[in-house]
């Protein structure tokens, strides 16, 4: 047990020097920053969720004490709860029988609280920089036409027009940036863990990931509520329908591993739909498109090369 303490004591230090690397302002500071989840989530999936708990309670004390309120704040926003929150849950089980199989708590479903811990991430952070929305909003205004400023090169009123559209899209750009930073640690956790023997559930099927078809509904509503009101509720609801956006995105990702199972070419049309999609960005709307139907059409079950694989799952599978 002692030994279980220590690791995950040592788990939060190496969390928080993660995050301390903003402070250096290095070029390496922001993906160093980005792998902060890590730790915490590799003890989480190898030891327990009390095990996160308590590296990332050790890596937001060192945080505050060092670095102050501010980078505490986002830590625990950003970095420490949702880690905590998505260990938790991907070890949540239960037996439907006391002799039964356990079933687990489903990914398509980790996804979504992703996708609600990125919103409320961004959300948690608007107070640090502003009491309200209109001010939040002229502080990113300032802070990019002070950035502008630095760097000339663009014409005035082409500036004035770019700076408007950054205020934006930045803030539900920062609330998929943390749903995807957070899922994709998951992933790299969950792969460490398994590689240790410690992964503490049985490798899902990624390709057979899915969302209640009540998930759409909040995703209409969220969007409704976006265009109705211009205060916080409408910039929450914003950030809630950008990430939403991207769960259905995932989902149509999957789709595309099920049904090009066993088909000709099946890495070339993988490995193309995942460039496209880093690369141009667009495509994960198209992507988002595709789960939605999935999710209210059911489009895997039509295809009969959506069996899971025989043995370990291939490499671009999970």
């Amino acid at each position: 047990m002692v030994q279980n303490w220590l690791i995950a004591f040592g788990a939060g230090v190496a969390s928080a020097l993660l995050v301390a690397t903003v402070a250096t302002g290095s070029a390496l500071a922001l993906p160093l920053f980005y792998l902060a989840p890590l730790p915490v989530l590799i003890v989480g999936l190898g030891w327990s969720h009390l095990s996160a708990l308590v590296a990332a309670s050790t890596a937001a004390v060192g945080i505050g004490v060092f670095f102050g309120l501010e980078l505490l704040t986002a830590y625990v926003a950003g970095v420490g709860l949702p880690a905590y929150a998505l260990a938790y849950l991907a070890l949540m089980a239960r037996q439907a029988q006391p002799d039964g199989p356990l079933e687990w708590f489903p990914v398509g479903r980790v996804v979504l609280a992703a996708a609600i811990l990125g919103c409320l991430a961004v959300a948690a952070l608007i107070p640090l920089v502003a009491g309200s929305v209109e001010g939040y909003q002229a502080a990113l205004r300032e802070m990019f036409q002070a950035m502008f400023e630095e760097h000339p090169g663009v014409p005035g009123a082409d500036t004035g027009r770019l700076v408007d559209l950054l205020v934006i899209v930045m803030p539900p750009a920062a609330a998929v940036v943390t749903m995807v930073t957070q899922l994709a640690n998951l992933w790299l956790a969950a792969h460490a863990a398994r590689l240790s023997g410690r992964l503490m559930r049985p490798w899902p099927d990624l390709a057979a990931i899915s969302v209640p078809r009540a998930s759409v509904a909040l995703l209409i509503g969220a969007l409704i509520a976006a265009s109705l009101d211009d205060g916080f509720v409408g910039l929450l609801a914003e950030l809630l329908g950008a990430t939403l956006v991207m769960a259905f995105a995932f989902i149509g990702l999957a789709t595309i591993h099920w049904i090009t199972r066993g088909a000709a070419g099946r890495t070339l049309v993988i490995a193309t739909v995942w460039i496209a999609a880093l690369a141009l960005g667009w495509p994960f709307a198209a992507l988002a498109l595709l789960g939605l139907a999935e999710t209210l059409f059911g489009l895997r079950g039509r295809f009969k090369r959506g069996s899971p694989p025989k043995g370990p799952p291939a490499a671009n599978d999970g």
